[in-house]
């Protein structure tokens, strides 16, 4: 009897810790402010790169900050021959190494596209996820890649092709990040979510249940009509954002290319570790306008953050929106990062449970005067420095 009283306090103690933990911040004292800004990356201005795109950002098991882009080489343009650029921070982002370029695609006409990069929490890695002849342009067959670092960044493996495993098909994961479950169902998988091709789009998962050795498809969420050319208005999701919830949920924010419904972004949540979503879950968030772009989304501490060029037409004003309410409601205040063009972005945070690493998310994106191309900068955010 004593045993088992012990248990049951135990287990109320537990109970009441996690839930401390779900919504540790005040919602009355987020007030987010532009904390320190530098460029990363000056399109037209390192060697053979023309321009810089394609932002990732993200943190690793032993606190460093990697930051990733893709170097293409001749123009800014989806085609092309490309590198994946990458650059450390081991201060959070107050400095950082000299950019070093982890996978080049050669002279290809239709060269790599990133991507999302994964961290496995609990063996130590980083995965990159990227797709080679994603357009079939004077190419063929596309396929999806990895390379893996197993030492915070500083060196990557070879890269490995998954088509082996997942099959043959034109899978474009991210931009941004994927994830690795830290709740149940499937606590520890890793989940990777992206989009096919324009005619045979939607959001599409693949998994790995096994750090990384063996990834099988998950989820699928197709365009309508799939497979065939689009019209304007069509139902189109795309490029894609998942994000764990504190209820072991995956919440989706997904580029609505076609503007199917309205101006804004799609949001589609899997209740079964990324196996599926359900139609029955999914939503139209009207308070997030979007111009049809890739955007940054993150959860931390409870509170889900979302960042985007909040504008129906134009790719400018990026903004940080925050919402206390798994995103159902969004915050009337929203911060400006960045008023002139900006294009795709992605957010992190370091989630070591310090006080001070509780007061900051980061957000890296496409930054301009006259266009978005022209550099890739990072934000450092103070989420109570406005007060």
């Amino acid at each position: 009897m004593e045993t088992r009283s012990r248990l049951a306090a135990l287990s109320l103690l537990l109970s009441a810790v996690f839930s401390s933990c779900v919504l540790l911040i005040n919602p009355k004292e987020i007030d987010p402010l532009l904390y320190e800004e530098q460029l990363l990356w000056v399109s037209g201005a390192q060697g053979e790169v023309s321009a810089f795109r394609i932002p990732l950002l993200s943190f690793t098991p032993n606190g460093s900050l990697l930051a990733f882009t893709e170097g293409r080489k001749s123009s800014s343009s989806d085609y092309g021959a490309k590198f994946i650029a990458m650059r450390r921070s081991t201060d959070k982002g107050s400095t950082w190494s000299p950019t070093t370029f982890i996978v080049d695609d050669g002279m290809t006409p239709d060269g790599l596209n990133l991507g999302s990069v994964v961290v496995d929490e609990e063996v130590g890695s980083v995965i990159l996820v990227y797709s080679i002849c994603f357009h079939l342009y004077h190419c063929h067959p596309a396929s999806t890649m990895m390379v893996e670092s197993r030492d915070d960044g500083l060196s990557w493996g070879p890269p490995r092709n998954l088509s082996v495993q997942l099959g043959v098909k034109n899978f474009a994961p991210g931009p941004g990040f994927g994830i690795q479950k830290h709740f149940q169902p499937a606590k520890g998988r890793l989940v990777v979510c992206g989009h096919g091709t324009l005619e045979g789009d939607g959001v599409f998962c693949i998994l790995s249940d096994d750090h990384g050795k063996k990834w099988y498809n998950g989820a699928a969420l197709k365009s309508i009509p799939y497979n065939q050319k689009k019209k304007a208005q069509d139902f189109n999701p795309d490029e894609c954002q998942p994000v764990e919830m504190t209820d072991g949920s995956i919440v989706i924010n997904v580029r609505n290319q076609n503007n199917y419904h309205c101006q804004c972004r799609l949001v589609v949540r899997s209740l079964d570790g990324g196996l599926s979503l359900p139609v029955e879950e999914l939503y139209f968030d009207y308070t997030l306008v979007d111009p049809a772009v890739a955007a940054g989304a993150l959860q931390k501490d409870g509170v889900l953050y979302f960042t985007n060029p909040a504008n129906k037409q134009h790719r400018v004003n990026l903004t940080l929106r925050w919402s206390v309410t798994d995103g159902k409601t969004w915050d009337d205040k929203a911060v400006q990062i960045w008023a002139g063009p900006s294009g795709y972005s992605c957010i992190t945070s370091l989630d070591s449970g310090s006080a001070e690493d509780r007061k900051f998310i980061y957000v890296i994106y496409e930054k301009g005067h006259k266009d978005y191309v022209e550099t890739v900068s990072f934000a450092k955010i103070h989420l109570f420095g406005g007060q």
